[in-house]
């Protein structure tokens, strides 16, 4: 392997240069070429020698004063760059400046941004108006600071690698330093006319393209309607109404943001990876194939490596306790431990006789004194927690030599500062597993603990019961005269255990030895050539790891004085370590690369240190990839302090194997060791390469020494078994030596697959009998068995096959400035595991005074870097407030923690930029839609040959109406025998013969019958409205009037009256009068393209109609004759018109269908009165039932029964208005148990609305005697699949009023047939199956079981009714399918509409949409086409006539499905799975624009959840439905329209947010 002395380095400018050279190069060409590719984006700074060897004397000084105020805001820093890497890294970001996309920043509400104390200062948000403007500004600036930074290119190309590595701190301050005090001149600007152009096409190109099709788009000219309702014929295809931007200020600012995400997601994706796609049951997407290109091991299978034996002294303990006893003894006066206060000054210094004193008090309290002496509380071999701050080291020496000598388990653990502690739980997951019921803590950090309000301590989360014990001096008892300890020799016996928290989180103890602990002091004795009363300064945490086996325990070995530096201190003081240094002419310092930083940025205030005295500077975690350039940045600010090169010292540790490796100081003058420059693509896939062209895509390491006296180190492969690697390969570090952990105490079964692996050979065969232990480490050895070390296991993130070190990420997302936006040590990088593979999260804290554009601009610059450098998509970048991150006590970020709150929604983010476009790489290919080869007939014997049957259904015969009802009453029997052909003569008929029988009665909120209507007063109010409308209207027989009235008799009484008159009814629903702006709009269009001749209304609308507020959003000028019918004259008119032939027209039903599409449908006199008959056979109504009614009823088969069943029937309808259910929840419930209703009928928005409100009310409601026992049938009306998981619950909850199982149900119908099925009293009960939904997609059926993954439960919609036949149809080949096939459903029936009413004069589009026929099979029958996908199944149920009963199950309707990825998906089954993401989604709707599928969710929660939704929408969406999510818009709850019968209106919402009319909270753009 060659090694080169270089810092570390991760990136990639000449990767740019070299990728782009076919073939080798001379050294000239290459100039000539570099030269030229660099020219174009750095720009030409005047003597380029001067300024750079010039610039660093006046801003080091400015960017270390800013270093420092920054730091003292109490980051932990550990990260910390060479300048290489930021450089390099201000490359790649050049290079996508090049080609550089707007990225369209996510839409904030203002309420949602985070507010901070400077929040006053914070510049309005330009994200309105001024958006191009502003992001033009802002990649201006941008550029020319990138451009800055970058500095001249020979300035930093031809720099020799050893001279950077050694003048870190002062050229990385250069690049902050340096834009800030030159003015901003010689710009290159080609970015910002690119953005320019951009900027400018987007707006005047009106449509977005079509990312996937390259087909050219036309608009089509349009009739000028409100944007809110549109008509659309079926006919055309659905994309192209998708595609276009109808209705839409084209340069809103949404669909401008939209236009930028389309042209950033145009970009091709870097890896070229092949799609799989398994078109059958099992289709789930393969990991894509292995690349040919990759390199792969060539190298030998490793030899393990032995370490030097451990020699033999003869003056060394039999145990641990018998040196602290002989140094009590013996050199009492001796200092052992010396502790600092916060100033920095020492505060106590602890001699080896106090030491020993103080620990013998101890042990003889905790033996002897703590219980009685038949039952004492602990024996030898208990486990006791340890409790101490780290600013308490004292406390903590003599508690943990005190449970040493009282033979007791020493458990350290951090101080839990709170009841839900970051961690806490996984704390209490230790002491369970460790049996631990005590814990010893000193009398100052018990008074700190959290307390209940009874004084005493709090239980902690996960904990189990502890005493609390305090060791404070004045509590123990001095020993009795003749009890001594028992110190035998070291054995195998626990001495202590350490904890250790595991990638996963869980927190285990690591069981060590009295041996293990006795051997590592002696080891680390030899090692580091220890000698008796050296003076050692200990920056670490002395609980654990090197601060306890170098500071506690090896040093009270060797009579060692230790002076401890607290983390506390190190915030206050910065350089109080290398004072104590100067101060004690220390030989032997411990440190962390954060200490070295810290002290290099301190050191301006301290001329005089001296740091010759060092023959050892441990560096703790010199293993870290970053560590490199912080030993040397630290070397070369303090060598003219005296500091040696060769005392330098860094070192590997593993809580399982404790020391792995140390560098041993060197002989002054010897050279020094070598550095590894690996190539970063060859370590993501596990080979060690060296890195010879391209110095700034590699990664530097410096050696970690040899490994420990008396250890045998081997290199195997981190997964799968325990295979030896070849010597070019990354691999585990396992140790075998005495000196190491021996288990996870209590957890045997992990324990054995960490503490006794026994490595196998290339065959599989064990390579001997000892025992290793996994480290955790990965590494591999070098050249002289020095031992290297790239990363650890537990940051290891596995992205589509390779391997990426979180700390590499930490340090090329830290390259990109981040000094303004966030905070340097508090970023935490993990990976979730989302659709079959890993995906790499960041998430940062946001500094309280960054903008958002800053966040955002520093987001997709770290995005950019780590895409360019890595070669690795990030899934998700969040920023979330200062302080908020999860923190381990030692204020560190709590990865695990952090994680889980980023899964569960409770990370609160104040910015997110997902990018799942670049990243998710595993997708199913794109189906491609077959073209038809197999005709209708070949279908059909196909099926017949395979014993299918054709899917067709048909309800019981109509035959002719035998109502004995009607037949006795001899005035008129002849007529009602032969068939009622006009609902006007029914009416007429039962006012003669039933005068007083009440047919309607209309309850108000408190549940009176506020109005009732018999036979007869139904019948005189209607004739007075014909008078009047014959007198005031002018109109002619056939003219179209419109209904204007509120739910309730008026309407009914209307309707009859313009039947009377001749004239054509049409129901429209009122406007709201709180919401004039949204809903009069429709009725405006309802008149306009019924072209009606007159509005029939009540006064309060009349006055709505023509006032100020009404003016604002229609014409109110233009309106039609106004006949308000509240008070009219008594008159008859001349007479009563009766229709020639029931084929006439008998009213228009008007719906505006949830795509947003307006219809009116012609219902004529004989098809209401078929659907009369039908619904009256079906349901058994008679004169002598009640049924009651709770829908809107303006459209559809809630019409139908609210204005035409009962006049034909005969029964009397309790009309229940939905609104007034707003006012008093109870009220249908308690009218169902008041009148012992039998049937009823809602729609699902009431069915809704008593679920979520009366839910929980069951109890109050039983008690108010509310008994539901007699309902038989409750039927949901509606036009949709039906919604199972709502009637289920539905039933649930009110089972225990009494509501039987059995009784709910629903109805179907659609624009053609207003009722194809109702649940009515004779059928089987409707059954459920099992549907797969990847199959649905694929336009297929397969039934599963239930509880299969990806299975959908389906209800049948009901029993078909009387004289419907229904068949399932292949809507393109339009031949019939078989049994459970999917396709269009056709219904054949007497009652469906005679077609479209339409003012475009396009009947001729749709005429097929009433009367067409089969390709094949039955010619002769006309059919309606529902435009609703569905299958027919025959179940094992009996219909009434004996026969097996054909059930229909509606998916959903063709109109909304979106066709994404050449799958068809129905928007139902994607919101609900949103719905399921996070508790606080109240209701989501989706929708498509131009392929990109956009996700709107109403928050239920407070706005600051409102970005956590954004990641678990977009998860769920890919992992359930394997689609990306374009866009998700967070809005607040009630957003989402929805019509009267409770339907989503997608396109109305599509509209409206396209117009930029949704008030988002949020819009997060997924790149």
């Amino acid at each position: 392997v060659a090694f080169v002395g270089c810092a570390r380095v991760s990136t990639s400018l000449l990767m740019v240069l070299l990728s782009s050279l076919p073939g080798d190069i001379t050294q000239k060409g290459y100039e000539k070429k570099r030269a030229k590719l660099l020219a174009s984006y750095i720009p030409q700074l005047p003597s380029k020698t001067s300024s750079s060897s010039s610039a660093p004397g006046p801003s080091t000084s400015s960017a270390s004063r800013h270093h420092r105020a920054h730091r003292s805001g109490g980051a932990r820093d550990e990260r910390y760059r060479s300048d290489i890497h930021t450089e390099a890294v201000q490359a790649a970001l050049a290079k996508h400046k090049e080609e550089k996309m707007a990225l369209p920043m996510p839409t904030k509400r203002r309420s949602a941004f985070v507010q901070s104390p400077i929040d006053t200062c914070t510049p309005p948000d330009t994200s309105s108006a001024s958006e191009d403007e502003g992001s033009l500004r802002r990649k201006a600036a941008l550029s020319a600071v990138l451009a800055q930074s970058l500095q001249s290119p020979e300035y930093w190309i031809n720099r020799s690698v050893q001279s950077s590595s050694t003048s870190s701190s002062a050229s990385s301050t250069l690049s902050h330093g340096e834009p800030k005090t030159q003015p901003q001149p010689q710009l290159q600007p080609a970015a910002s006319v690119l953005a320019d152009v951009l900027a400018h096409t987007r707006i005047e190109n009106s449509v977005p393209p079509d990312v996937t099709s390259s087909t050219p788009q036309e608009r089509g000219s349009r009739v000028d309607l409100p944007p809110a309702v549109r008509g659309m014929s079926r006919g055309q295809s659905r994309s192209s109404m998708l595609d276009t931007a109808d209705g839409v200020p084209v340069n809103s600012r949404v669909s401008t943001k939209i236009q930028q995400l389309l042209n950033t997601l145009k970009r091709p994706k870097r890896p070229p990876l092949s799609e799989f796609f398994l078109d059958d049951s099992e289709e789930i997407v393969e990991v894509p194939q292995p690349d040919p290109n990759t390199p792969k091991p060539e190298g030998r299978q490793i030899i393990p490596v032995k370490g030097e034996p451990l020699g033999v002294v003869s003056n060394w303990p039999p145990a641990l306790q018998a040196a602290l006893a002989r140094w009590g003894a013996t050199q009492a006066k001796s200092p052992a431990l010396t502790a600092l206060d916060i100033t920095g000054k020492p505060l106590y210094t602890l001699t080896y006789g106090k030491l020993w004193s103080r620990s013998l008090k101890l042990a003889y309290t905790l033996l002897n004194k703590l219980g009685t002496k038949t039952e004492p509380v602990l024996q030898p071999g208990d486990r006791v927690a340890l409790v101490y701050p780290n600013s308490d080291p004292g406390m903590f020496w003599v508690a943990f030599y005190g449970c040493l000598l009282a033979e007791v388990i020493p458990v350290p653990i951090e101080v839990p500062l709170s009841r839900q502690d970051a961690g806490s739980q996984q704390i209490g997951f230790l002491l369970g597993s460790c049996g631990v019921s005590l814990a010893l803590t000193s009398e100052v950090c018990l008074k700190g603990l959290p307390k209940t309000p009874n004084g005493e301590i709090i239980q902690f989360k996960g904990w189990p019961r502890m005493k609390w014990v305090v060791t404070d001096t004045k509590y123990l008892t001095k020993p009795s005269k003749d009890w001594q300890p028992h110190i035998p020799t070291a054995n195998t016996d626990t001495a202590y255990i350490e904890y250790k928290a595991s990638k996963e989180g869980t927190v285990m103890g690591v069981a060590v030895s009295k041996i293990s602990m006795l051997t590592h002091c002696q080891a680390l004795t030899q090692a580091c050539n220890y000698c008796e009363g050296e003076t050692l300064v200990n920056v670490l945490d002395c609980k654990k790891d090197m601060g306890m086996w170098h500071g506690v325990l090896t040093s009270v070995m060797n009579r060692i004085h230790t002076i401890t530096v607290p983390y506390a201190v190190m915030k206050a003081c910065p350089m109080s370590w290398v004072q104590r240094v100067h101060i004690h002419k220390a030989r032997v310092a411990l440190v962390k690369c954060r200490d070295l930083h810290w002290a290099m940025m301190a050191h301006k205030d301290q001329k005089d240190t001296n740091l010759s005295s060092i023959r050892m500077l441990i560096v703790a975690d010199g293993a870290n990839p970053w560590s490199v350039s912080s030993c040397d940045a630290f070397l070369n600010v303090f060598q003219s302090h005296g500091l040696k090169p060769e005392v330098i010292c860094p070192c590997a540790t593993s809580p399982e194997a404790l020391t792995v490796a140390i560098r041993r100081p060197g002989a002054r003058g010897a050279p020094l060791p070598a550095r590894a420059i690996l190539s970063m693509g060859g370590l993501s896939h596990g080979v060690i390469r060296v890195n010879t062209e391209d110095k700034n895509s590699a990664l530097t390491v410096q050696d970690v020494g040899h490994i420990m006296p008396g250890a045998l180190m081997c290199i195997v492969k981190p997964d799968g078994p325990p295979q030896l690697c070849k010597t070019d390969e990354i691999g585990e570090i396992v140790i075998n030596s005495r000196a190491g952990g021996t288990m996870y105490y209590g957890l045997p079964g992990v324990t054995k697959n960490t503490f006794e692996v026994i490595p196998v050979n290339q065959a599989g065969a064990p390579i001997g009998e000892i025992p290793f232990t996994r480290t955790g480490l990965l590494g591999f050895v070098g050249p002289g068995s020095l031992v290297f070390v790239v990363g650890k296991n537990e940051g290891l993130l596995m992205v589509s096959g390779r391997r990426h070190n979180a700390d590499d990420l930490v340090a090329t997302a830290l390259a990109v400035e981040p000094v303004k936006t966030v905070y340097r040590g508090r970023i935490a990088v993990f990976s979730v595991t989302v659709f079959y593979d890993e995906r790499i999260v960041i998430v940062a804290e946001q500094r309280p005074d960054a903008s958002e554009e800053d966040s955002f601009q520093w987001m997709s610059r770290v995005l950019q870097a780590i895409d360019s450098i890595h070669q690795v998509g990030l899934y998700c970048l969040a920023l979330v407030p200062a302080n908020t991150l999860p923190k381990t006590p030692l204020g560190g970020i709590h990865i695990c923690e952090t994680k889980q709150n980023f899964l569960e929604g409770n990370l609160h983010p104040c910015n997110i930029l997902m990018c799942p476009h670049t990243c998710v790489t595993n997708l199913p290919k794109p189906r491609q839609k077959q073209p038809v080869d197999v005709g209708p007939a070949s279908m059909l014997v196909g099926n017949l040959v395979a014993g299918k049957r054709i899917a067709q259904a048909t309800g019981r015969e109509l035959g002719v109406v035998e109502d004995q009802d009607l037949i006795r009453k001899v005035l008129v029997p002849l007529m009602f025998s032969v068939q009622v052909s006009f609902l006007s003569e029914a009416l007429q008929w039962r006012a003669q013969t039933d005068p007083d029988h009440v047919l309607y009665v209309l309850l108000n909120a408190k549940g009176v019958a506020v109005c009732t209507a018999t036979c007869a007063q139904l019948h005189k109010r209607a004739e007075k409205i014909t008078a009047t409308l014959m007198e005031r209207g002018g109109l002619n027989t056939g003219d179209n009037v419109v209904l204007l009235y509120p739910p309730g008799i008026d309407l009914i009484a209307a309707f009859y009256g313009c039947l009377y008159a001749g004239v054509i009814p049409v129901t429209v629903r009122p406007p709201h009068p709180q919401n004039l702006a949204a809903t009069l709009p429709t009725v405006r269009m309802i008149i306009d393209v019924s072209k009606a001749a007159c509005i029939l209304t009540t006064q309060p609308l009349m006055r709505i109609l023509r006032s100020r507020e009404a003016a604002a959003s229609v014409n109110v000028k233009t309106w039609p004759t106004i006949i308000d019918t509240d008070d009219l004259p008594r008159k008859r008119p001349p007479h009563i018109y009766k229709p020639p032939t029931a084929e006439m027209l008998a009213y228009l039903d008007f719906s505006v269908s949830t795509t947003g599409m307006l219809t009116g449908v012609k219902m004529s006199h004989a098809a209401v009165s078929t659907l009369c008959r039908s619904i009256k056979l079906q349901c058994e109504l008679y004169s002598s039932r009640q049924i009651a009614i709770c829908l809107d009823p303006y459209c559809g088969l809630g019409f139908v029964l609210w204005c035409l069943s009962s006049v034909y029937s005969g029964h009397q309808s309790i009309l229940i208005p939905p609104l007034e259910l707003e006012c008093s929840l109870p009220l249908w419930l308690s009218t169902l148990s008041q009148y012992k209703i039998r049937d009823t009928f809602c729609s699902y928005s009431v069915m809704e609305l008593c679920t979520k409100g009366l839910g929980t009310q069951t109890e109050i409601l039983k008690a108010r005697g509310v008994n539901l026992s007699c309902v038989r049938s409750c039927v949901v009306i509606a036009e949709e699949r039906p919604r199972l998981a709502l009637t289920m619950s539905f039933s649930k909850l009110f089972k225990d009023l009494g509501l039987s199982s059995r009784a709910v149900s629903t109805a179907f119908g659609s624009r053609v047939n207003l009722a194809i099925c109702l649940q009515g009293t004779a059928g089987p009960d409707p059954s459920t199956v099992y549907v797969d939904m990847k199959s649905l997609r694929h336009d297929r059926v397969r039934l599963v079981e239930r509880g299969a993954p990806q299975s959908l439960p389906l209800m049948e919609s009901g029993t078909i009714l009387p004289g419907v036949r229904v068949i399932i149809v292949n809507p393109e080949t339009r031949g019939p399918l078989g049994d459970s096939h999917l396709g269009e459903i056709w219904v054949n029936s007497p009652h469906s509409a005679s077609g479209y009413y339409t003012i475009y004069g396009e009947e001729s589009l749709q005429a097929d949409h009433f009367n067409t026929r089969l390709s094949f099979g039955e010619p002769h029958t006309l059919w309606a086409r529902t435009g609703y996908l569905g299958f027919i199944k025959r179940t094992e149920l009996l219909d009434a006539s004996g026969d097996r009963h054909d059930a229909l199950f509606v998916v959903g309707s063709l109109d909304e499905t979106l066709e994404l990825r050449g799958l068809r998906y129905h928007p139902i089954d994607i919101e609900t799975s949103v719905s399921r993401a996070h508790r606080s989604i109240a209701e989501s709707a989706v929708f498509t624009w131009t392929n990109l599928l956009v996700v709107v969710a109403e928050l239920s929660g407070s706005e600051q959840e409102a970005l956590d939704l954004v990641p678990l929408v977009t998860n769920v969406v890919l992992e359930e439905h394997h689609l990306i999510v374009g866009v998700v818009v967070i809005v607040d709850p009630g957003v989402i329209p929805i019509n009267s019968r409770g339907e989503k209106q997608r396109m109305h919402l599509r509209d409206s947010f396209l117009a930029d009319q949704l008030d988002p909270i949020y819009v997060a753009y997924n790149m």
